[in-house]
């Protein structure tokens, strides 16, 4: 057996892979084992965006939404490639009714009864100044009024959408964040095992004795960063009876054909007091989502039911000039989110933020509860401040503004790196340069090498997958699968036909790389 290290992470999730990062950074030895791929559950199946939360100011989570707000431009201008200002356009409605579950709907209705559940502008544009200003907005634009019947973005909402606020949020690439943050953490001396799951989990004097199905370690601290398995590694790995807890919601979302022809994302409101999102998607789509459903248990395979795929669909022709139906469905997914137990009474109130805490027995353990991709990285720090109580650590926050593996470039040279990389292989084509710097950033250029025509790439797989950047993926980013590659390192899954998956399959399973 090894010599132990420092922190053994369970979990490499965004939260689990943002923490080794962190920790390899500050000079401590780091062992982080997931039991499937890399962002293989929660952290690939989100609606994609580092966002403040607008409606969680509805829960007066405060705190949250601040963090969040003040991370956007953070997280922006470390991973250039992976995000990129995204307007958004909330129409406003009279007919609108809001949930009167929500903490600020019940005040409202008891100071001013006679709105009779509905959201007037008024108060959507305080919300949006509050986004505006809570959180040191240097980059991002602010809010505007949009008149519909003039604006594009009107164009493709049913008549009665007359006005509208356009707001900003960021878009980023989920699974590829995970990916990033554990090859950097990689790169700082941790050490990352996928296909690897713990098994049990022992105190030995003041040590961890760690069983996987990859071998036998040891390790001074332990961090239980399981996701939706953080309830179930508490007390069937590590054999603890607290009763600390997470509540499973399973959210859903629909991909369709593109529904619109701008590059701006919509903000609906429904009468349940729930909000979806409509995004422009990987060039020809439209993500549609999110669900808040209860979800029974982390083994379960969450799926996009027909009633949740239904639901969305209705929900998008409120406001959509044209009806979305099941016809303009090209994929779904789900994910089930780990969300602190605080006792709500709905998946929808339940608390978005994280809760960290630590069990300082001899062999000191951190539980990770809850959390949001856009605070991943505060997430790491806070775990940081709760792991130097318990480890020796001589180096400080350091992870704020340092450039993801791809990200060492200004958010604004996105097209000049496109243009180079076009100009330096000319056998690429505008979108097959745009795919791979959005991928890569400065190191798409090392995954071509130096070819000079696409059969130096080696053999083609479709969608402008190749070879070459096969070999890229799974010596450098950890796939070890044809789903790791076209639904987690990348979206070509929505272009790639059936007898091309099949020869993706083949070209893995002649490798035996599992």
């Amino acid at each position: 057996m090894a010599n132990p290290c420092d922190l053994f992470i369970i979990g490499g999730g965004i939260n689990g892979c943002g923490i080794a990062r962190d920790a390899a950074g500050r000079g401590l030895s780091v062992t982080l084992a997931e039991m499937g791929d890399l962002g293989g559950a929660t952290s690939s199946a989100s609606t994609k965006l580092f966002h403040g939360g607008l409606r969680y100011l509805d829960f007066f989570e405060f705190r949250l939404v601040r963090e969040s707000l003040e991370e956007r431009e953070v997280l922006l201008r470390a991973m250039p490639h992976i995000a990129w200002p995204m307007r958004f356009v909330l129409p406003l409605s009279p007919q609108m009714r809001f949930d009167t579950e929500t903490p600020a709907a019940r005040l409202l209705s008891r100071v001013m009864p006679w709105l009779k559940g509905r959201r007037p502008a008024w108060m959507i544009r305080a919300g949006l100044f509050l986004y505006d200003h809570m959180g040191g907005r240097k980059i991002l634009p602010g809010t505007r009024s949009l008149d519909l019947k003039r604006d594009p973005a009107g164009k493709a909402l049913r008549p009665e959408f007359t006005r509208a606020f356009e707001y900003s949020d960021v878009w980023v690439e989920d699974s590829r964040l995970v990916i990033l943050n554990a090859r950097d953490a990689q790169a700082r001396g941790a050490r990352i095992l996928t296909r690897t799951k713990v098994t049990a989990a022992r105190r030995d004097g003041d040590l961890w004795h760690i069983t996987t199905t990859g071998g036998d370690f040891r390790a001074r601290m332990l961090v239980n960063a399981a996701g939706p398995w953080v309830g179930d590694t508490l007390r069937g790995v590590i054999g603890s009876n607290s009763r600390e807890a997470v509540r499973l919601v399973r959210g859903s979302h629909i991909v369709t054909r593109r529904l619109f022809d701008h590059d701006r994302a919509y903000f609906f409101q429904g009468s349940d007091g729930r909000i979806i999102f409509a995004i422009p998607y990987e060039q020809d789509f439209t993500l549609i989502g999110t669900t808040d459903q209860d979800h029974p248990d982390a083994d379960t395979q969450p799926e996009c039911t027909d009633a949740e795929a239904d639901y969305l669909l209705a929900f998008a022709s409120r406001y959509f000039a044209r009806d979305v139906t099941r016809a303009d469905i090209v994929w779904r997914y789900s994910g089930v989110r780990p969300l602190y137990d605080d006792g709500a009474s709905s998946a929808t109130a339940a608390t978005r933020d994280y809760v960290l805490t630590v069990d300082r027995a001899r062999a000191p353990v951190l539980h990770v509860f809850g959390g949001k991709i856009t605070t991943y990285r505060r997430l790491a720090e806070a775990a940081m401040q709760k792991i130097g109580t318990c480890l020796p650590v001589a180096k400080g926050p350091w992870t704020a503004g340092v450039a993801l593996p791809g990200g060492d470039f200004p958010h604004d040279r996105v097209k000049a790196l496109t243009d180079r990389l076009r100009a330096d292989h000319p056998f690429l084509t505008g979108a097959w340069a745009a795919r791979l710097i959005r991928a890569y950033g400065t190191e798409a250029a090392q995954v071509l090498g130096g070819a000079k025509t696409a059969a130096d790439l080696g053999r083609d797989f479709g969608a402008t997958l190749t070879e070459a950047e096969l070999r890229w993926l799974v010596t450098r980013e950890f796939a070890r699968s044809t789903q790791d590659v076209i639904w987690r390192r990348s979206k070509l899954g929505l272009r790639l036909t059936q007898a091309q998956v099949r020869a993706l399959d083949d070209w893995f399973e002649g490798r035996n790389l599992s």
